[in-house]
């Protein structure tokens, strides 16, 4: 995605913004010392136009001069099995090398909480999940999630989030 904002146009509350821009701090630190721990992110609320947090994506990745890879989880996910696994590694590999920041919009779509075992369909999706955040956790870059909010996403994912933002509807004023 291009990033063609700046903190500027975000409009955001005093203390959403102090996040990101701990974000984007935290990113830089571990961008120079070239190696450090990767740092994840969760933008909770209304999903859809309006929340700026797609916004606040492009501003981040525009402030750190990276490229921003918003990810279609339709071309992700697999049929077979394996074949979601293997999409995943590729992501993260390319975005490692390139230097990306990834964005996942709708997470829960992917990160939902795992389930009871009760057929090998089941088994195969907890493996996806586990999957991820093992990539993650050893990406060495910014991966932000979108969210309607922590309740559907897997507890294990919630543990491991570096920050989590809280996005609301912005309120119109009138006069």
């Amino acid at each position: 995605m291009e990033s063609r904002f700046v903190w500027d146009d975000l409009g955001l509350p005093q203390p959403e913004t102090a996040t990101l821009r701990a974000i984007a701090s935290r990113l830089r630190t571990t961008i120079n010392e070239r190696g450090g721990p990767g740092i994840s992110a969760l933008f909770a609320g209304s999903i859809g136009t309006g929340t700026g947090m797609t916004m606040a994506a492009q501003v981040l990745a525009g402030d750190l001069n990276l490229s921003l890879y918003r990810i279609d989880l339709s071309s992700l996910v697999g049929k077979y099995i394996g074949e979601t696994e293997k999409n995943l590694r590729g992501v993260f590999e390319a975005a490692e090398q390139g230097g990306a920041i990834l964005l996942f919009d709708e997470a829960d779509a992917l990160f939902g909480k795992r389930s009871e075992v009760e057929d090998s369909h089941d088994r195969y999706a907890n493996i996806e999940v586990g999957f991820l955040l093992q990539q993650m956790e050893a990406f060495r870059g910014l991966t932000i999630l979108t969210s309607n909010g922590t309740a559907p996403l897997d507890p294990a994912l919630l543990r491991c989030l570096t920050f989590v933002v809280q996005f609301s509807f912005p309120q119109l004023t009138t006069g």
